[in-house]
């Protein structure tokens, strides 16, 4: 089939978040909204269809996912990953970061520490000392412009009597790593060694780039496996997120009744019907749809690098091996802190996500920008900047 990846689709008066409040989020005017991870594309066609047939039938009754949706995920994963998931390894959860959220709450206690890696995606952050545990930080070192893993610290991280668990992000938001099975390993080893359990989000797992990987920390070998717990969810990859919906993959018996007693006793037991036939159509069918998105989303990130490398000096894009999301270092224009959030926000007129939320002073003078967006709109957006930079 032809997807139609160009064509704008008027989001406002919907309720998203991305178009109707942006304004407001921002405390701007007239913000063009390249910000929060999800898409301006329609799903699957075959995702939409199904969702229409399971409205037409009228009856919204107590719904379980059935043998079918399960397969389909396991199916996926093992297609599309050489990953072999025991079905029985899988649990609900109502999105990746509720899921982060009753993890820290079972499986640590106040005052325990959680180790992340800044700069990294800001509910990691929040979910941690919202419930009163420590941020054990292991930042990324950026080097050749690229980020790498500094296993050094992680080691002294993980030495700390408080660590408890590890909050691996993987691809990596935001920044755009796919890591590498020597990476993973490496930190499996550390982690295992000191009886830390590795969490890890893998919510754009099927956003990796062409000549990039993703390999699933579980299945990087040694003892990750049995040292893990994967979050895993259709909502980035199909553009779904406002469905709710993600899976938890827990191999070891005794982590993955922790986390099912926890859903008991916040009265948690399952998927909304809808997200239920959205999941099931996207796994089943939605490989020919994933593959064009992912062919466009090429094309945007090459007229991003060429408009940045032609226009916007003293700008550079740290090239992303995975996601839609791209990081772009503003710091040899002076722009930082709240100069570079005015700059984007009052004279460019744009909406991106500032680099200090991500982490500070990790990034500070970086901007996150979704180009997963028809590609007039993000040459709009790029126009803007380059238009606001001409009058620095």
């Amino acid at each position: 089939m032809n997807y139609d990846f160009d064509r704008a689709i008027n989001r406002k008066g919907t309720g998203s978040v991305k178009w109707d409040h942006v304004d407001d989020l921002f405390r701007g005017e007239g913000l063009l909204p390249l910000w929060v991870a999800d898409m301006d594309f329609e799903s699957p066609p075959e995702v939409i269809a199904a969702l229409g047939e399971r409205a037409r039938h009228g009856v919204f009754g107590y719904t379980m996912a059935g043998h079918e949706s399960r397969e389909a995920l396991v199916a996926w994963f093992r297609d599309r990953h050489d990953w072999r998931i025991d079905p029985s390894w899988l649990l609900y959860a109502p999105g990746v970061v509720p899921a982060l959220n009753i993890l820290i709450q079972t499986l640590t206690g106040p005052g325990d520490g959680v180790i992340i890696q800044k700069p990294v995606y800001h509910p990691f952050m929040t979910s941690i000392e919202k419930n009163g545990r420590e941020i054990l930080n292991n930042p990324l070192l950026l080097e050749g412009g690229s980020y790498r893993m500094d296993f050094d610290d992680l080691a002294r991280k993980a030495a700390d009597p408080r660590a408890r668990l590890m909050i691996l992000c993987n691809p990596h938001n935001p920044v755009g790593r796919a890591w590498r099975r020597e990476e993973l390993l490496r930190l499996g080893e550390i982690c295992a060694t000191r009886g830390i359990t590795v969490i890890s989000d893998e919510i754009h797992c099927d956003l990796v780039h062409p000549r990039h990987r993703h390999l699933p920390f579980a299945s990087a070998g040694g003892e990750c496996l049995m040292n893990s717990i994967t979050c895993l969810s259709p909502g980035k990859t199909f553009n779904l997120a406002g469905l709710q919906i993600a899976d938890l993959v827990i191999p070891r018996q005794e982590l993955r009744q922790a986390y099912r007693d926890a859903l008991e006793r916040l009265g948690i037991h399952g998927p909304n019907l809808f997200a239920i036939e959205a999941a099931r159509a996207a796994y089943l069918h939605g490989a020919p749809w994933r593959d064009a998105l992912m062919r466009y989303l090429m094309g945007n990130l090459e007229f991003l690098r060429e408009y940045i490398d032609s226009s916007m000096e003293g700008v550079t894009l740290i090239e992303p091996e995975a996601t839609y999301l791209a990081w772009l270092d503003f710091r040899d224009r002076g722009l930082d802190g709240k100069g570079l959030k005015r700059f984007l926000r009052d004279r460019a007129r744009v909406a991106l996500v500032e680099g200090r939320v991500f982490g500070d002073p990790e990034g500070n003078g970086f901007a996150r920008i979704n180009f997963a967006c028809p590609r007039m709109v993000l040459d709009e957006a790029l126009e803007r900047i380059r238009g606001a930079l001409g009058k620095a």
